[in-house]
């Protein structure tokens, strides 16, 4: 947590309203997002109870398991999932998964991996759409763990991300109680409006859990009654005690439905940072690229990677995750102020500008134009001595020349190189104007090489040797907590 965040979490405590953190949204937001609201028992791992879901905040659908025990109503609920999750997938060209925290999406990750192994003949067959389904959820979780990724967004992280509260970390993983604090409902504040949201009764949590006390006095009670009658053979009953289960339920998971599109339309008034498009973009690649690899036939994800598939990953993901976090810097004031205060930036105003300077100590002639900068930020000795980007003119590179102490003050002199046109006349507007705020940092988002590493038939003895070829088995579908 850098100081600025601690220094928002405090302001927001004394004025009991979360704190704008960020002054762009810095995740995309589809125009159709499919919101899952999954539910399941508490203690009960993996096992599924119910599903609010949908991508009009008018038209949930309500899926419910009246005995998540049971392998065959638990793969028929997954088989109605199975119609809604894909027909979204089919119908909408940009797919996006919304659930309400991260505990959602581990959720989503676990009922991927126990569905896509499934036959669909055989002991134990499974509709067609199931193994599918598993595929589609396993993709999903895996984008969310890709750090340039919004294919699948954690609602509570997605507003902290924007907002600091006035709580702890692990408190903000409640999404009424985020919301309590970024939106409180009016004449309360969002100390109180939080403190309101953790009253399991007024404010049911976001799951996948269900509060145990709801499991004992009001859901345990339905549930006999629908084995009562299956076990009677009574249809009336059963029907009566069905509709008094899903009713349940639906109180449990219709106020965080509402709660989901509240937030969506909280994000969507943060206009959207620069890059995101463009991280969007490669998102729609990456589901264009998957639905491919089904459609020629390619098999399931695997249960684990490879030694070199494992290390390319990670690596991918470090580079990746660098990138982003010099995009966010480079698109957001509020970012860039953090890197500031470490010393691996620095602003000021441009007080004096040589745009047509040119250098001729070497074979040709070359654009060397000269900028001076005051600034009130300290500029370490390792800023003076690094290559620095400026996030107006991210093609542009900038060394310091000169740097002169003036009281609180620094005067800093910098040398532009590229960006400027191919003459000896700098393109207009591609050096700053006296008058202009200027901001210089270490960082670059420019593309990083990823590292060597060797074919998969060449993995050392030392980390396994060869992978044998893939091929799905029977018993990888056998989960403990399947």
């Amino acid at each position: 947590m850098s100081t600025l965040i601690s220094l928002a979490r405090a302001v927001a405590v004394e004025r009991e309203l979360a704190q704008p953190i960020r002054t762009v949204r810095h995740v995309h937001l589809a125009d159709r997002p499919l919101v899952f609201i999954p539910l399941a028992m508490a203690g009960e791992a993996n096992a599924p109870l119910a599903a609010m879901l949908g991508d009009d905040p008018a038209s949930a659908r309500l899926l419910t398991v009246a005995e998540p025990r049971d392998r065959d109503q638990r793969f028929a609920f997954a088989a109605e999932l199975a119609g809604i999750v894909l027909g979204y997938i089919e119908n909408s060209h940009a797919p996006q998964l919304i659930v309400p925290n991260p505990a959602g999406v581990t959720f989503t990750r676990l009922l991927g991996r126990s569905t896509r192994f499934r036959r669909t003949s055989g002991e134990w067959a499974v509709p067609a759409g199931v193994p599918l389904l598993g595929r589609w959820l396993t993709f999903f979780s895996e984008r969310y763990e890709h750090p340039a990724s919004s294919l699948m967004v954690a609602m509570t992280g997605a507003l902290t991300e924007h907002w600091a509260t006035g709580q702890s970390p692990v408190e903000d993983l409640s999404l009424g109680a985020v919301l309590g604090w970024v939106d409180p409902p009016s004449g309360m504040s969002g100390a109180q409006a939080a403190a309101a949201a953790e009253d399991p009764v007024v404010c049911p949590p976001a799951g996948p859990a269900t509060d145990p006390t709801f499991d004992n006095e009001v859901l345990e009670p339905r549930m006999l009654a629908i084995r009562t009658a299956g076990l009677t053979g009574d249809g009336r009953a059963y029907d009566r005690a069905r509709q008094a289960f899903d009713e349940a339920l639906a109180t449990q998971l219709t106020p965080v439905w509402a709660m989901m599109w509240r937030a969506v339309d909280l994000l969507r008034r943060v206009p959207e940072a620069g890059h995101v498009r463009q991280r969007w973009t490669d998102d729609l690649d990456a589901v264009a690229w998957h639905a491919g690899h089904i459609g020629e036939g390619g098999p399931p994800q695997a249960r684990r990677d490879g030694a070199v598939a494992a290390a390319r990953r990670l690596a991918n993901m470090e580079r990746i995750q660098e990138m982003v976090a010099v995009q966010r810097a480079f698109d957001d004031p509020l970012v860039m102020a953090e890197y500031r205060m470490t010393g691996a930036a620095f602003a000021g105003e441009v007080v004096h500008a040589e745009p047509d300077r040119v250098d001729g100590s070497g074979r040709r002639r070359v654009l060397r134009p000269r900028v001076t900068l005051v600034t009130s930020d300290d500029v370490s000795e390792q800023i003076s001595a690094s290559e620095l980007t400026s996030p107006a003119r991210p093609s542009q590179k900038a060394r310091v020349v000169s740097l002169t102490a003036a009281g609180d003050q620094c005067r800093v002199t910098v040398e532009l190189k590229g960006g400027m046109g191919r003459s000896l006349t700098p393109v207009p507007g591609s050096v700053p104007a006296v008058g202009e705020r200027v901001c210089y940092a270490m960082v670059s988002d420019s593309y990083q090489n990823p590292p060597a590493l060797p074919a998969p038939e060449d993995t050392p003895w030392t980390h396994g040797g060869p992978p044998p070829q893939y091929t799905p088995a029977d018993d990888e579908a056998r989960e403990d907590w399947s």
